[in-house]
């Protein structure tokens, strides 16, 4: 390995990002996407043996590495088929059939379907023009294009069915399908849901952002709040895409998706702190160091440099169960590694709700909310999943760090704003 190599290895960021590898003369040999940056690109220089594509059997003739940041792996994966389409590298195309290599079209209807289609099967359609309002692609892989699709559905969604009627549609049903031929949505509103995929494909996120909440911004001066709210939970949606299956799709592993290790066990507990609703925060804090397997939970001890703090951005007012959704989706959003048991300050309310957000990013993760007895003597426990069985001081421990936590930066924050209220 290179010393500029080495270099550049050290100094790669953990966001996600694409990567661009070139040869001597500058030309693009390989372009890649990543959860990790540091974590993947890092990966191919381990001098791991049992090489099986041609970027890993090639890589000694890498002599320059050039990275792009982005917010998610759906961004990153939409901004490497950009670049793969544009420079064509050879360690990209090798092996490639690009009869094979798959497009995503948009129907030309009063509400445009979205399709998946091999090359073959464009060229087989005498006139694509008076059929697609656009085509985009070439995407080397097809299960890749299908799930990216599946995470943008589900937040602009759409009707995918050649039957113009909302009868027996399992989507409509669940919500993936807006229900036009049923009046549910208007044809204006549904060609916003289209522009936001299209949007995303053409990898203009920030603008796309800056539209919604200027329409947001119009619905509430309209008073229409439940349209500026669908709006509002796009936005976030957005903002926080969960986008494991893309990853795992693609064939690249990186810890930070995946579940705690097997020797260690990670517990997380969540504490919010406001004053009357005003300056309201939350907190996350981390416990590490039982033996997964041994479940020695009496040596376990707060991992300081992985707590994380959260200023409530989207509650108005004291709603704790709403605040706490706010900061658990914020955090299941982001790329750090899962936690074994989420212990929560609540109580029932707390709980289903924690249940709501893991289905919606998909996962399954042990859950307990925490609450003094009538008696304060003793806890009350509302569990989902296998918790383990844990002694109540060191669930106390926990959550009474998660509230200390929680308070102190409350109280940054309303001493930082004291002087604007007088």
């Amino acid at each position: 390995m290179s010393i500029k190599i080495a270099k550049k290895l050290k100094n790669l960021p953990t966001s996600p990002g694409i990567y661009i590898f070139k040869n001597t003369a500058e030309a693009v040999l390989y372009v890649g996407k990543a959860t990790s940056l540091k974590d993947r690109v890092g990966s191919y220089f381990q001098g791991r043996n049992g090489y099986a594509r041609p970027i890993e059997m090639n890589i000694s003739q890498v002599a320059d590495i050039e990275v792009r940041k982005t917010e998610t792996v759906l961004e990153a994966y939409i901004l490497e088929q950009e670049l793969i389409k544009k420079w064509q590298p050879k360690l990209n195309m090798d092996g490639k059939d690009d009869k094979s290599f798959s497009y995503v079209a948009i129907t030309k209807e009063d509400f445009p379907r979205i399709l998946f289609l091999r090359k073959r099967e464009l060229e087989q359609d005498g006139n694509i023009k008076l059929k697609f309002n656009k085509i985009y692609g070439p995407y080397i892989s097809k299960k890749n294009i299908e799930i990216a699709l599946k995470i943008l559905r589900k937040i602009f969604p759409y009707h995918s069915k050649a039957q113009k009627t909302e009868k027996g549609c399992l989507d409509w049903e669940i919500g993936l399908c807006p229900g036009p031929y049923a009046g549910a949505i208007s044809k204006k509103d549904y060609a916003k849901n289209i522009r936001g995929i299209r949007m995303i494909l053409e990898g203009k996120k920030k603008t796309l952002l800056t539209k919604m909440k200027k329409e947001m911004l119009i619905y509430s001066e309209q008073q229409e709040f439940e349209k500026a709210g669908n709006v509002r939970n796009a936005i976030f949606a957005l903002q926080h895409i969960r986008d494991v299956a893309l990853i795992s799709g693609g064939n690249e592993a990186s810890l930070r998706y995946g579940r705690v290790s097997a020797q260690q066990m990670r517990i997380e507990g969540y504490d919010i702190s406001n004053i009357s609703g005003k300056y309201s925060v939350g907190s996350m804090v981390v416990f590490d160091g039982a033996d997964a397997k041994m479940q020695n939970f009496a040596s376990m001890r707060p991992n300081k440099s992985q707590y994380r703090k959260f200023k409530i951005k989207t509650v108005i007012g004291a709603n704790d169960v709403a605040s706490m959704r706010e900061v658990l989706a914020r955090r299941l959003g982001r790329n750090w590694t899962l936690p074994g048991l989420i212990i929560l300050d609540g109580g029932q309310g707390h709980l289903n709700m924690a249940r709501s957000v893991l289905r919606n990013f998909k996962l399954e993760i042990p859950l307990m909310a925490v609450a003094k007895g009538p008696t304060r003597k003793k806890l009350n426990r509302y569990v989902f999943g296998n918790v383990p069985k844990i002694p109540d001081e060191i669930i106390e421990r926990i959550r009474d760090e998660a509230h200390r936590f929680a308070i102190e930066y409350h109280k940054k924050i309303r001493a930082k704003n004291f002087l604007k209220d007088v």
